[in-house]
C-alpha cells in the first residue's frame, strides 16, 4: 500500500513540476507579448528597444542582424504547451512591404516554386563548427495574400544564388496562408540544420534547428535570455538614416 502511495506521489511531483516548468515558459512568453503589444502601439515611443540591421551584436560574432525591429519572441519560447518556437520573430513596428531584410551572412540562396514569403540560404561551412552546412531561412515577407515583398533579384524558383552578407532579400510582411489570420508584420529567422543528403530539415520541429545566441553574440534563447529587453551595439548599420 505503502509503494502505491509513494509511486502517486512520485508522479503527482512530476506533473506539478512539468506545470511549473511549462508555466514559466509561458510567463517569460507572456512578458514578452505584453511588451510586443505595446510596441506595436507605440513603435515611435521604444526607439531604444529596436535592433537595427546590420549591427554585429559582438565584435566575433559571424551574424549581422538582418532586419529593424523589437525582438519578440525567442528561440524555445512556448506560446502554448508543448509548443517550442524554432528561430527568432523581429517585428519592425511598420506596415507590410516597408522595413528592410537582409542576408545575415553569405551563402547560396534558394527559393521554392510556390514559396511566396520565404527564402532560404545555404551555407556550406557552419561558422562555429567548420564542414557542417546549415541553412538560414526567412519568410513572412508578403502580405496576407500573398503579394511577395521578396527581391525581383531572386524570383521563385531560384537555386543556388551567392549572396553576400548584407544583400537585401525583401521587406516585413505578415503573410501566413490564410488571408483571414495574418500575423502581425515581422521577420522570421531561423538556422536550420542538413538531413543526411544535404537538404534542409523541416523548420517547424525546434530539433531541427539551432539557437542563434551565439552566432549573434548575445542571448537569444528563452532558457537563457532574461525577461528585458534584447539589446545589440550601434557598429556597421547599414541603414543610419532609418528611423
Amino acid at each position: 500500500m505503502r509503494s502505491k502511495q509513494l509511486l502517486l506521489f512520485i508522479l503527482l511531483a512530476g506533473v506539478l513540476v512539468g506545470i511549473g516548468y511549462y508555466g514559466l515558459r509561458m510567463l517569460r512568453s507572456s512578458g514578452r507579448t505584453g511588451r510586443l503589444i505595446e510596441w506595436l502601439r507605440h513603435p515611435e515611443r521604444h526607439p531604444d528597444w529596436a535592433v537595427r540591421a546590420g549591427t554585429r551584436c559582438a565584435p566575433d560574432a559571424p551574424f549581422i542582424m538582418p532586419t529593424d525591429g523589437l525582438i519578440g519572441y525567442l528561440w524555445d519560447d512556448s506560446f502554448r504547451p508543448g509548443h517550442r518556437h524554432s528561430g527568432l520573430d523581429i517585428f519592425g513596428g511598420t506596415e507590410v512591404g516597408v522595413t528592410p531584410v537582409i542576408a545575415a551572412y553569405p551563402g547560396y540562396l534558394w527559393r521554392l516554386p510556390d514559396w511566396k514569403s520565404a527564402v532560404i540560404v545555404r551555407v556550406p561551412s557552419d561558422p562555429l563548427q567548420p564542414g557542417r552546412q546549415i541553412w538560414l531561412y526567412y519568410t513572412h515577407m508578403a502580405d496576407p495574400n500573398g503579394n511577395s515583398f521578396i527581391s525581383p533579384e531572386f524570383p521563385p524558383g531560384t537555386v543556388e544564388k551567392y549572396i553576400e552578407a548584407g544583400t537585401f532579400l525583401g521587406y516585413q510582411g505578415n503573410y501566413t496562408g490564410n488571408p483571414t489570420n495574418p500575423s502581425g508584420v515581422h521577420l522570421h529567422f531561423s538556422i536550420v540544420l542538413s538531413d543526411s543528403d544535404g537538404k534542409f530539415l523541416n523548420e517547424l520541429d525546434i530539433q531541427n534547428t539551432l539557437d542563434p545566441s551565439p552566432y549573434f553574440g548575445i542571448p537569444l534563447n528563452a532558457k537563457t535570455a532574461p525577461d528585458e529587453i534584447i539589446r545589440c551595439g550601434p557598429n556597421n548599420n547599414l541603414f543610419p538614416n532609418r528611423q
